[in-house]
């Protein structure tokens, strides 16, 4: 369509004919253009109305588009509908086949009674989150009030459960428990639960140390765990109160039935001092072994019994067990009481000190028995371990009394056994002072008329050495109330003034005697028994060989003095002295004297005298008493290397 180029040597009528094309050609081109514009103008026009009608077809379709959404939105609707409406309903079958279990009781099933239970709790919390239901409320009302009879009938079963198998230990049984050596002989009633009295104090010391002593089942294992879910259960429900109760009312009584049946007695200070001493020393002797009983035995079950029943309740489990023991506990310890406050006497010393040992026992030693200790327990004697201070006075923390009686709840019960402890060795200690106060003031005026061993001399050296049986208690005693750290010592000097008010008092007492040989004869007796029993016993290594030197020279002294009060006027009689003259010889003379001038009827004279006072002098002695037999055969050597000798000299010269 372009313009050809002009060729060289054409004519006018071929430029012509150019132009014309050429126009022809051009005049084509603007029809096409006017018909492609005429066509571009009619699709525009085409597609402007597809566009309107396009829009108008939507707009036609909106309300199908809209109700095809809310049609699906309803299905989805009513799928979630359909299926919350199933689990209701599932709830609603649980909820049934829960109240089925419910009204049968628990006695058939106990397990799927708690399971119902369970499943009462979980409709109750689902209902409780759906509360759009609209008969949420109904519902929640009806299983609340199925759970609070389903609780009741549990508290009903827990207690008949709990009742059924809570019975007194027999006497029997519980000696069965303890250490063959200290099962009392003879039938419990003769006993009484008395520890044998064949064995001494110290004897008892040795065979409680190695003791092991079985913790009896109050309860039979198989039923423990089914009283710890029908526990659990009424502490989820929020009767822990009335859990407690039951527990106390069942188990107070029985464990005080126990201790009745083994001879356990409610006895006031007015009690104690209106009874005669034989049946005091047996009933504290009892209570001994009681105590051992009570606490080792039948407390350590009863906490056995308790921590598994309430596990996972540490605070429900020690008030339990504090309200449980607390009767037992005031009882015995009542009794421990009113002897530490009655009036006090030396005999009294000795129990005070078995039943201050007891509770020191029950208080300090590591308990044999099945109490578990918690960590932080553990950890505690860990780091004393490792800080090196673990010493006697921290085991006490750790201790019997402690495992058994720990918590809060059972703080009172603690401090009352400490406080008992006390004031058994306060009372101890005042009747130490007591008796050597009383010795050394000991107005007895009824002499020993031979001269022998006092009965106060006995009693005191008996005391002492009975004493010695407890030096440990005794130290320990000191210990409470000393500064000083050196307890032996401490017991050293105990026994130095007791003895010295010993010797003071037996001065006084020799007084008595008219006859001063005699007195002499008493003193030596007395203190010859002393040396004789402090050499012979643990008093010994306490007192020294410097003291047992001492009072041995003592004792000669006094027999020395005996011989020479008692035998110097008969001696006299067999004195040359006053009988020769200056310068005479021995031989007689025609009227019956001798050479030294001494009539034979001077010395016949001496010798009736002598023989007269030999006789008086042996009808007196022989009414007196060395007990001793080595100290008597060695005063009758002494007393004849002084007489026969003189005798002998006598008679030899004027015989």
């Amino acid at each position: 369509m372009g313009i050809p180029a002009r060729r060289s040597g054409g004519g006018v009528g071929g430029g012509v004919v150019g132009v014309d094309m050429l126009s022809d050609r051009a005049a084509q081109m603007r029809e096409a253009l006017v018909k492609s514009q005429s066509i571009t103008d009619n699709m525009v026009s085409i597609l402007g109305s597809f566009d309107h009608r396009l829009s108008a077809l939507e707009t036609a379709m909106r309300p199908t588009q809209i109700r095809t959404h809310a049609i699906r939105r309803a299905h989805e609707n009513i799928d979630k509908t359909l299926k919350a409406a199933e689990v209701i309903l599932s709830q609603f079958d649980l909820s049934r086949q829960a109240e089925a279990k419910i009204l049968k009781g628990p006695h058939e099933d106990l397990e799927s009674y708690l399971q119902a239970i369970d499943q009462l709790r979980n409709n109750i919390q689902f209902f409780s989150n759906n509360k759009s239901f609209k008969s949420s409320d109904g519902v929640l009302n009806h299983t609340n009030t199925l759970l609070a009879k389903a609780i009741s009938k549990l508290e009903e079963e827990f207690k008949q459960l709990l009742s059924s198998y809570s019975k007194a230990v027999e006497p029997e049984r519980l000696f069965e428990c303890l250490p063959n050596s200290m099962r009392p002989s003879g039938s419990p009633g003769d006993s009484s639960g008395k520890i044998p009295s064949s064995h001494s104090h110290s004897d008892h010391n040795n065979t409680t140390e190695n003791s092991v002593y079985t913790t009896p089942t109050l309860i039979p294992p198989r039923i423990l765990p089914l009283l710890h879910d029908l526990a659990l259960q009424m502490v989820q429900a929020g009767n822990q109160q009335q859990l407690q109760r039951i527990y106390r009312d069942i188990r107070s009584p029985v464990l005080e039935e126990s201790l009745r049946k083994l001879g356990v007695e409610k006895l006031s200070k007015d009690d104690v001092q209106k009874m005669q001493w034989e049946v005091l020393e047996a009933k504290i002797g009892n209570w001994i072994h009681f105590m051992r009983i009570a606490v080792k035995l039948l407390f350590a079950g009863e906490r056995k019994v308790c921590d598994q029943i309430f596990e996972g309740f540490d605070s429900l489990m020690d008030q339990c067990f504090a309200e449980v023991t607390a009767g037992s506990v005031a009882v015995l310890l009542s009794f421990g009481d009113a002897i530490a406050k009655s009036k006090r006497s030396p005999e009294k010393l000795f129990v005070l000190l078995d039943m201050y040992e007891i509770m020191r026992e029950l208080h300090s030693e590591y308990a044999r028995i099945a109490v578990p200790w918690d960590c932080a327990t553990m950890l505690s004697i860990l780091l004393c371990l490792l800080a090196g201070s673990f010493n006697v006075n921290a085991k006490a923390a750790f201790c019997q009394i402690e495992a058994l009686f720990r918590g809060k709840a059972c703080n009172e019960i603690r401090e009352s056994a400490l406080g008992l402890t006390k004031r058994l060795a306060q009372t101890a200690q005042e009747t130490f002072g007591d008796f050597e106060e009383a010795v050394e003031k000991d107005a007895t005026k009824t002499a020993v008329a031979d001269g022998t061993v006092h009965p106060l001399t006995s009693y005191v050296i008996n005391y002492v050495k009975f004493l010695f049986d407890y030096q440990s208690t005794l130290k320990q005693l000191f210990q409470e109330f000393e500064t000083r750290d050196d307890s032996t010592s401490q017991l050293a000097v105990v026994t130095m003034r007791i003895m010295q008010a010993l010797q003071t008092n037996l001065d006084g007492k020799s007084k008595q005697y008219r006859d001063t040989s005699l007195t002499h004869l008493f003193l030596m007796n007395n203190i010859h028994y002393m040396v004789r029993s402090v050499r012979r016993s643990e008093a010994k290594d306490l007192l020294g060989d410097d003291w047992v030197q001492r009072h041995r020279r003592v004792v000669q002294q006094h027999a020395n003095q005996y011989k020479r009060i008692a035998w110097a006027k008969i001696l006299q009689c067999l004195s040359v002295q006053g009988l020769t003259s200056s310068g005479g010889g021995s031989s007689v003379s025609a009227d019956g004297g001798n050479s030294s001038g001494v009539s034979r009827a001077i010395i016949k004279d001496r010798l009736k005298t002598f023989n007269i006072q030999f006789e008086e002098l042996h009808q007196k002695q022989s009414q007196w008493t060395v007990p001793d037999t080595e100290l008597r055969e060695s005063l009758r050597l002494a007393v004849a290397e002084v007489l026969l000798p003189a005798y002998r000299s006598f008679i030899k010269r004027f015989g």
